[in-house]
């Protein structure tokens, strides 16, 4: 037990490292305050997206601060009920738990993509094998229900196309939550299923492919020009306009920092009107800005499904001749095929993070 203590300290103390715990109890605060604002949930969307970032400070911080407790405190408890067995074995339940929050803190240190805290938009689609695969994609479907039922994520089926004989042809799932699109994201892929058939009146042994795509929910672009983003300039007209035009410096540029979008307007005979005119044309340029970021952000996501078929699955479930399911990418395995089918695929989305992070 003193070598399991001495790892998780040496490891504790390695995680804990990456974290700026003075900025992060700073950064609480600032989300404290700016909840209790009243006009805080004017806008739901940023009001649920504030919310959740200060629960994931809350979390860390937490966990930082019984991680320090427990571990810190082990090798002495250790030494001190080193004759008592019940007191040993209590130590060892707190040791498991530590080594279970100190995986989780990990976790959160790979959760850092600003997509990760979206709702995650997950696709079921059966490839080569026919009935085979449409059955084998509603197992899928039924896994993953299971496990956003455990996980405490709400899950909404937008589409779903039963196949004629069994199984399905495809559904769309919204699933929402804290970290959804970051916690599912590494599903996306070709998962292969091995078994005896079902359908088969011969028992012979089937392989089926299905595909699983998940993407983060884009929401509509929202165009908010912050005064302090701006950098605007005044300078006189040129042509016609008369008098007041040439000699006052009526034209304006704005130049939007964080962008580099310019616009100008000097057409009017008054600087109020050409900046009212210069704002409206530099949010419709913003918007089309955002709208473009987003549809290469939607390429790139789509950019990643792969072609259905043998040679590109990322996770094998094997059914017959033994039982075993394993990640080709993590190397990550469980042999209680049951158990993950009816949802218990924790380790594996853990496992799948932590290789995202250090492939």
């Amino acid at each position: 037990m003193k070598e399991r203590i001495s790892e998780l300290a040496e490891k504790f103390t390695k995680i804990r490292s990456f974290f700026d715990l003075a900025e992060l109890v700073a950064k609480r605060e600032g989300l404290r305050e700016q909840a209790a604002a009243p006009d805080f949930w004017n806008n739901q969307r940023k009001a649920r997206e504030l919310m959740a970032e200060l629960a994931r400070a809350n979390q860390i911080l937490d966990t930082v601060e019984r991680l320090e407790r427990d571990v810190g405190e082990a090798d002495e408890l250790m030494e001190m009920f080193a004759d008592d067995p019940q007191a040993q074995k209590e130590l060892a339940g707190t040791l498991d738990r530590a080594e279970k929050e100190l995986r989780e803190l990990e976790v959160s240190l790979v959760l850092s993509d600003p997509n990760d805290a979206k709702t995650a938009i997950m696709t079921i689609h059966p490839g080569a094998g026919g009935v085979e695969s449409c059955d084998w994609a509603e197992m899928l479907l039924r896994m993953y229900m299971r496990y956003f039922e455990r996980a405490g994520y709400k899950a909404n089926v937008l589409d779903l196309q039963p196949d004629d004989v069994a199984g399905i042809k495809d559904v769309t799932i919204e699933v929402s939550g804290e970290y959804a699109y970051g916690m599912l994201k590494g599903e996306s892929g070709i998962h292969r299923l091995v078994r005896i058939s079902p359908f088969d009146a011969s028992k012979r042994r089937h392989t089926s492919f299905t595909s699983v795509f998940v993407m983060p929910e884009m929401e509509e672009v929202e165009v908010t020009i912050n005064l302090d983003n701006l950098r605007i300039d005044t300078f006189r007209a040129s042509g016609h306009g008369g008098q007041n035009v040439n000699k006052l410096s009526t034209a304006v540029r704005i130049t939007h920092i964080p962008t580099g979008i310019v616009v100008q307007c000097q057409n009017e005979r008054s600087q109020h009107q050409n900046k009212e005119n210069a704002m409206k044309i530099l949010r419709a340029r913003v918007y089309a800005h955002e709208e473009e970021k987003q549809a290469r952000e939607r390429e790139k996501l789509e950019k990643q499904k792969t072609e259905i078929a043998w040679g590109h699955q990322i996770r094998s479930y094997v059914l017959f001749p033994y039982q075993m399911i394993k990640d080709h990418r993590t190397g990550h395995s469980e042999h209680n095929t049951d158990a993950v089918l009816d949802g218990e695929i924790e380790d594996f989305l853990t496992a799948t993070l932590l290789w995202q992070a250090h492939p």
